[in-house]
């Protein structure tokens, strides 16, 4: 599990009040939602590692015209949280339920190979006001992400996210609604 990604290298300060240079045509390549395709991890070694987000993780990255960013990641086989539960129980599941989804959002800017998300808010605080730095390569209608060396799970190691174009569709099914 990606419990502790809190206070990595990937992230450097960035001061209130900052803002984004402006989009780029090279921008355009990564305008539209992006669905996770596989997550993995080697060591400094460049042995593959467990993956930082357990096997069959799902995930949404979204780059909008405007310089936005959202990305979402779950880890797959998440449980549901138990309806009535309390006290102990209660606050396990929620913890766990922490410790298996990441969320944030912010601005983003292309520099070359590099793609740094400008952190706004974010399921793990420590990430608000940073700078995420992620090296991107274009491989056709996917893109593939890369942290530095990073700590996650108390070892360092290189992150890759490898994610898919979504088509655009105008009539989404809806399903699953929670009242």
């Amino acid at each position: 599990m990606a419990d502790d990604w809190s206070g990595t290298p990937t992230c450097s300060n960035l001061s209130r009040g900052s803002t984004v240079r402006g989009m780029t045509d090279d921008d355009n390549k990564l305008l539209g939602t992006w669905k996770l395709v596989s997550a993995s991890s080697t060591d400094a070694s460049g042995a593959q590692i467990e993956p930082p987000f357990g096997a069959n993780p799902i995930g949404f990255l979204t780059y909008t015209e405007d310089g936005r960013v959202v990305a979402l990641i779950s880890h797959g086989g998440r449980k549901a949280l138990t309806v009535g539960a309390e006290g102990p129980a209660l606050l396990e599941e929620q913890a766990e339920a922490f410790k298996t989804f990441l969320a944030y959002s912010g601005r983003y800017q292309l520099l070359g190979d590099k793609i740094i998300h400008s952190v706004e808010i974010s399921s793990i605080q420590n990430y608000v006001d940073k700078e995420l730095v992620r090296t991107v390569q274009f491989q056709g209608n996917r893109i593939a992400l890369f942290t530095p060396p990073t700590m996650v799970n108390g070892k360092i190691q290189i992150v890759e996210l490898l994610w898919e174009r979504l088509e655009a569709s105008r009539d989404l099914p809806m399903r699953n609604l929670v009242s």
